[in-house]
């Protein structure tokens, strides 16, 4: 008897089932009916048209104008779709023949994977969208979800195969300990400058928090924003903490914290740290399971799980009142950064400009212009008095202000969309991230080119550099955090799966060498920080026998 193999959806894999002749004539009936039903609609639809319309002219014309413009735009969607999709299999095909499979292809079943994370605009919606953020959404549970009808869009190619050397990175990476208390999105992660060393996030629920490393509990709450927390920088010498926000204000406030006298750990001789209150538990060293590279596209059932808030975070003490509040934009402030000596600071903002405030008497200082788009970031060098500027316009630029009667700027053009992120890493390079997927490493005596492209498969957000070992922590849209030298080598991925790493996209990374037992901090959008132990030693060496 004959029979046509029906292939059904089951799971990732395809059962093929025997289907006999009997029910394939009984589907071709059902179709039969199928299409007389249609008949029938297409016909009662043109009785309709013939009718006269009861509806007003205007509205009607209107209608027809809004249902015409939803048609070409939809049209023109599915033709972007069709295109990226051939662009695709042409990429698929180039690395076939060239002796490279695709992770996550199956030659044998010729199926093309889906994409795991959104594309490019969908991400920037949502970051626009929570940045500029002045009120409390309805439900602070989770994160929005962006979709486009029913339609696959194959914008995305992070299954495509990465030209760089995967590096194993069960030895020297591991996941140290969670710091959950956020009910929204966490955009930036900074660390102190001085004795205590705790740690800082900044989140979309218009807050900031501080945090015992050791102990992951919340020690102190910043409620002073109206808006989304965008930054949050710690003063070089003092215990002042500097905030930007989408309530187009920066803040500086004061924190009070001490170590204990006397307390052991099981992992490390770092006390918890307290905040005008002494905290007399300590938890243990939460221990990841090894992962490798085998485990990146693991089962992501828990992704869209709300994280539930500890009890801890809800006994941290509270600071509402900021001593100076700085309002010289019209727009978002989007980044801010204490100038070397902590004196003056710089806050950057939507409305294209970056301004340098007096810290003592917030007195504007500089307004500094000539971006031709939102800005994006700001850093200022540790040791001298230069800034970096990121913006929109896909350039970043660079002030020097060592010449108190004479402002020089140069500008950095590289990049083919908005630049994320510039940060110096040295005296004389600084380091800048895209959205345009790549990271370039730029010599400060010469703009021109870069002396290093770094080609990733995910756009970039704000990245870190590590003072002693100059390690680059790249933050990604599609969840990962990798590590590369000021050279362009890539030195391994962070560990992620379904049962650690971030679930949402990374949004910053921060090194704080001096803590023995976390020496990097991430943050992301799925509310929570992430402190790692990364062996830079091991790192090291492994680059030299590569």
């Amino acid at each position: 008897m004959p029979i046509e193999a029906s292939a059904i959806s089951s799971g990732s894999g395809l059962v093929v089932r025997p289907v006999k002749q009997k029910r394939k004539a009984h589907s071709l009936g059902i179709g039969r009916a199928n299409s007389s039903e249609h008949e029938r609609t297409a016909l009662q639809r043109d009785l309709l048209e013939g009718q006269e319309s009861r509806l007003p002219p205007a509205i009607r014309q209107a209608l027809q104008e809004s249902f015409s413009q939803i048609e070409k735009e939809f049209e023109a969607l599915y033709l972007e779709n069709v295109e990226l999709r051939k662009d695709i299999d042409t990429l698929n095909e180039r690395l076939v023949s060239e002796g490279h499979v695709p992770e996550g292809l199956d030659l044998n079943k010729g199926a093309k994977p889906k994409s795991g994370h959104a594309t490019s605009q969908l991400s920037q919606k949502l970051k626009t969208t929570y940045k500029a953020s002045t009120s409390k959404r309805p439900d602070l549970g989770g994160p929005l979800n962006f979709s486009v009808g029913s339609w696959e869009l194959w914008g995305g190619d992070s299954w495509i195969v990465s030209s760089f050397k995967a590096t194993t990175t069960r030895a020297v990476c591991q996941l140290v300990r969670q710091y959950l208390g956020h009910r929204d999105g966490i955009w930036d992660v900074a660390t102190t400058r001085v004795v205590p060393v705790i740690l800082g996030t900044a989140s979309a629920d218009h807050t900031a928090m501080l945090w015992s490393i050791e102990t992951g509990k919340c020690v102190l709450k910043y409620l002073g924003h109206s808006g989304s927390v965008n930054s949050i920088k710690f003063h070089p010498t003092d215990q002042l903490c500097l905030t930007a926000s989408g309530d187009h204000s920066a803040h500086v406030w004061r924190y009070v914290v001490q170590l204990p006298l006397s307390q052991s750990s099981v992992d490390s001789n770092v006390g918890a740290v307290h905040a005008r209150v002494s905290d007399s538990s300590a938890s243990g060293l939460l221990r990841a399971e090894p992962s490798g590279e085998d485990e990146v596209d693991a089962s992501d059932k828990d992704e869209g799980e709300p994280l539930t808030e500890p009890d801890g975070a809800n006994d941290a003490v509270t600071v509402r009142t900021p001593l100076a509040t700085l309002k010289g934009h019209q727009g978002v402030i989007i980044a801010a950064d204490w100038l070397v000596g902590g004196k003056q600071l710089v806050t950057a903002s939507w409305d294209r400009t970056a301004n340098v405030y007096d810290a003592e008497t917030s007195e504007l200082l500089h307004p500094l212009t000539g971006h031709d788009q939102e800005l994006t970031h700001c850093c200022a060098h540790p040791a001298q008095r230069l800034v970096v500027t990121a913006s929109r316009d896909t350039t970043f630029r660079l002030w020097d202000f060592r010449d108190p009667t004479i402002h020089s700027v140069n500008v950095f053009q590289g990049h083919t969309d908005t630049v994320t992120s510039a940060v110096f890493a040295s005296s004389e390079n600084v380091v800048s991230g895209s959205d345009d997927r790549t990271v370039k490493v730029w010599d400060l005596k010469n703009m021109r080119s870069p002396i290093a492209t770094i080609r990733t498969d995910s756009a970039v957000n704000r990245i870190c550099v590590s003072p002693t070992h100059k390690i680059i922590a790249l933050p990604h849209d599609n969840r990962h955090v990798r590590l590369f030298d000021l050279s362009g080598v890539r030195l391994a991925r962070l560990p992620r799966s379904n049962r650690q790493g971030h679930r949402r996209m990374v949004c910053s990374t921060v090194w704080s060498e001096e803590n023995g037992a976390c020496n990097l901090f991430t943050c992301g959008f799925d509310r929570q920080a992430l402190g790692w132990n990364i062996n830079t030693t091991a790192l090291m060496q492994e680059k030299k026998v590569q």
